[in-house]
């Protein structure tokens, strides 16, 4: 299918510079802690308020959103603010009680945008619109919980068949398990794929879900619009520590503000191996050492289990020569110095016997 004549995704104001910026909480949690951090990110500039209202969780037993209540608030930050209101849907009735509430946009989460059926219910209840209608509403896909492109653009093409003009994407990584640095792995190469074979499609980055810490949503967002990616979706809440829902990766709008008046636009057409492409290549190496670290320092603490279990010395003075001499070895056919490989594998090691050591 070719996506084509599409209009931008949001009307914003005339003297509207930069990248589009959504922003507001991941959860609409009452009326006044909704208005209150619709009124800062107003303050700050920020013209498109997003909360979430029905909240997918994982188990059972956690918050999961005020529902329909909290559509009542969005209107009053309408109202109160100017400013245009988005949130997530999951199936027909989320949206049509939210297109009855004078939402201006939705957006589909990961999990629904996994879920053809899903999408197809979404898709074939906005057909039915006004033709109007189809022309002012927003909605934006997320990228589905698993790294699966073409599950993604099928989201894309439902959407766009029900006949709306105002359609995006949004990147906001994917689950893997285990520990990693990010909460969501960015996959960069999926929604770079995804813009080649769609370059009418706008996409906006999520750094709050890629990140999953507040501590790294500034240099996500700053690597995202290096790419050329449309806009940013972030989660910014007036009392983060206290949110109900994604605590650790939210931001206050002051915080958001300084974010978004730090970002850069830079020139991505200079060349494919400018400096900063190059320095994100070994910004994604270091992550993968270090998660790869990680599950080293794991298997070390098992093997510490079963020398404590069957009475053996932590430290094997012959096993730990041996493989000195056969990593240094392999290193420098790596091209990479003896030494270098030596002190490396010296300080892996005084981690794995610390830890081993200190095993309760």
């Amino acid at each position: 299918m070719t996506i084509e004549n599409l209009k931008p995704i949001f009307n914003l104001p005339a003297d509207h510079k930069g990248p589009i910026v959504i922003a507001g909480p991941c959860s609409a949690e009452s009326e006044e802690q909704t208005l209150d951090t619709a009124r800062q990110l107003a303050e700050a500039g920020i013209t498109i308020f997003r909360a979430g209202i029905w909240k997918p969780r994982t188990k059972p037993g956690g918050f999961e959103g005020r529902g329909k209540e909290a559509l009542a608030w969005l209107r009053k930050v309408k109202e109160a603010t100017g400013m245009q209101v988005a949130t997530e849907i999951a199936n027909r009735r989320h949206l049509e009680e939210a297109l009855g509430a004078g939402i201006d946009a939705v957006w589909i989460g990961a999990r629904t945008s996994a879920n053809p059926f899903a999408v197809q219910e979404i898709a074939d209840t906005l057909a039915l619109l006004p033709e109007e209608k189809k022309e002012s509403i927003t909605v934006l896909v997320k990228n589905p919980v698993n790294p699966d492109l073409e599950l993604w653009v099928g989201a894309i093409e439902r959407i766009y068949g029900s006949g709306v003009s105002r359609i995006g994407a949004i990147h906001r990584g994917f689950s893997t398990y285990g520990k990693h640095i990010y909460r969501n792995q960015p996959r960069w190469a999926i929604p770079i794929e995804l813009n080649r074979r769609i370059p009418e499609l706008p996409i906006i980055f999520d750094p709050s879900h890629v990140g999953g810490s507040r501590a790294l949503v500034a240099t996500l967002a700053q690597q995202a619009l290096d790419m050329n990616f449309e806009g940013l979706i972030i989660e910014s809440h007036c009392n983060p520590d206290k949110a109900l829902s994604d605590a650790a990766q939210q931001v206050t709008p002051g915080e958001l503000s300084c974010i978004v008046r730090a970002l850069e636009s830079r020139n991505s057409a200079a060349t494919a191996e400018s400096l900063d492409d190059l320095r994100y290549k070994i910004d994604r190496l270091d992550d993968e050492l270090l998660e790869l670290l990680s599950k080293r320092m794991e298997v070390s603490r098992e093997i510490g289990l079963f020398k404590r279990r069957h009475n053996l010395p932590v430290v094997q003075t012959q096993r730990y020569k041996a493989l000195m001499e056969k990593r240094v070895a392999d290193g420098e056919r790596l091209d990479m110095s003896a030494d270098f490989v030596r002190a490396i594998l010296a300080a892996i090691h005084e981690e794995s016997v610390r830890q081993q050591v200190e095993l309760k």
